[in-house]
């Protein structure tokens, strides 16, 4: 496994639950495209700000192995950020829309 395939599937996990929390919490949902656009920014931003930490893809797959702890914890972050990004944009969109 790459670093390249890491990321993609850290990405992949923020969609999921984004469309997740959006099914199960219509109050934040923004329709399946908003809800997977806002997934993959979650992600992303939630990965590079926190994998600064240690569980960056670089990292993961160091020395050619792979650390699993490493990919949970990233996994983890992914979809908290996926779902912190939803909630994040939903209470934007209220704010500017009363």
């Amino acid at each position: 496994m790459t670093a390249t395939l890491i990321s993609l599937l850290s990405v992949f996990i923020g969609i999921i639950a984004a469309n997740l929390t959006g099914y199960f919490k219509k109050k934040f949902s923004f329709g399946s495209t908003g809800n997977t656009l806002i997934g993959v920014f979650g992600s992303i931003l939630f990965i590079k700000s926190f994998g600064r930490l240690g569980f960056d893809p670089l990292r993961i797959m160091y020395n050619g192995t792979f650390h699993t702890s490493l990919f949970i914890i990233n996994a983890i972050v992914s979809a908290l950020g996926g779902v912190f990004g939803l909630i994040l944009a939903k209470f934007i969109y209220r704010k500017m829309n009363p």
